[in-house]
């Protein structure tokens, strides 16, 4: 049974990835399966995607291919090989032929455009990338960079410790007569607060306002206290490099093993809370019978009542020998 588009897992675990096609900067994630494929690309302001299964491939392989009548297994692996070095953001590519170019449409979409040779003869393929659905947004891009974003506040804080201990440390070594052989080694002690306010005050330079907006970017690069936006241009597209990418891979790692865990804990609760519903229902259904008749009776009895023994008249108990009493109650 054909797929539609990627699991949401498989595909949330892939990074990333910096890519540029016809100069335009992107973000791209994707999955190629046997004879299925998903890609997401976004540049900030959108998110596109496109999911293809094995007869959405065929039919418009034909329409843009009129004298192509191979199955989707016979040209996919070619799709394949020329289009995944460039949606990860590699240089090499194994048809050197291959030409692929991005366009963007009116309508809000984007088409990239592939033009190759398959077995010496032209082959042409075209990606429509409509918007993605809000959930998609949110589950590929949003809550990962939101956990990404805790973290490295998180470690910010740590790091703002571990320097206000290195001060104190230093203090240390100079009351007790250690010199710095190099002024120019010499810095300041470290204070969050000031730290901070001086940080958010060159966040709020950097920002472009409408009387900076028509100066060029490299103007805007110049101003004092200026930093780095996450929109300018860069050769690493849109600021996602290594080192995000192996954060954005912990972070959805880190989060798939806790949603195991927690579908194994929901679906033991589950189990055990019909295990007990069984039993419970077992106990309370009543079976027709004078024994169980009665001992519903005693059962309903209090504790005290259950537990005196019967007593006989003075002159049965004279006449008679004596016999081994038997217990009266729950137990007989």
């Amino acid at each position: 049974m054909e797929v539609r588009g990627a699991p949401a897992e498989v595909l949330l675990q892939r990074p990333w990835l910096p890519v540029s096609i016809s100069g335009c900067q992107l973000l791209a994630k994707s999955w190629f399966g046997e004879t299925s494929y998903h890609i997401l690309l976004t540049d900030v302001d959108c998110v596109w995607e496109e999911r293809m299964d094995s007869a959405a491939i065929q039919k418009r392989a034909q329409e843009l291919n009129r004298r192509l009548r191979a199955e989707v297994k016979a040209f996919f692996s070619h799709l394949c090989e020329v289009v995944q070095p460039c949606l990860t953001g590699s240089d090499g590519r194994p048809d050197g032929e291959a030409q692929i170019s991005l366009r963007r449409q009116e309508d809000g979409n984007i088409s990239i455009k592939l033009k190759s040779e398959l077995a010496e003869l032209p082959f042409y393929w075209e990606f429509h990338c409509t918007p993605a659905p809000v959930t998609v947004v949110c589950g590929q891009l949003v809550r990962p960079l939101l956990e990404m974003s805790r973290l490295l506040q998180r470690q910010v804080e740590q790091l703002g410790g571990l320097l206000g201990r290195k001060d104190a440390e230093i203090q240390d070594y100079r009351e007790n007569g250690a010199v710095l052989s190099r002024e120019r080694l010499q810095t300041d002690v470290f204070e969050e607060k000031t730290y901070r306010e001086d940080f958010m005050a060159k966040v709020r330079a950097a920002q472009p306002s409408r009387s900076t907006k028509r100066k060029s970017s490299s103007e805007v690069k110049n101003l004092p206290g200026a930093l780095p936006l996450l929109r300018s241009e860069r050769t690493d597209a849109l600021g996602f490099d290594a080192d995000l990418q192996r954060l954005y891979a912990a972070v959805v790692a880190q989060n798939a093993r806790k949603r195991k865990l927690s579908e194994e804990k929901q679906a033991a609760v589950a189990s055990s809370g019909a295990g007990s519903v069984i039993s419970e229902a077992g106990e309370d259904r009543p079976e027709d019978g004078p024994e169980d008749t009665a001992g519903a009776k005693m059962a309903d009895r209090p504790a005290e009542q259950q537990a005196l023994p019967v007593r006989s008249n003075p002159a049965e108990r004279a006449s008679s020998k004596p016999k081994k009493k038997k217990g009266v109650g729950l137990f007989r």
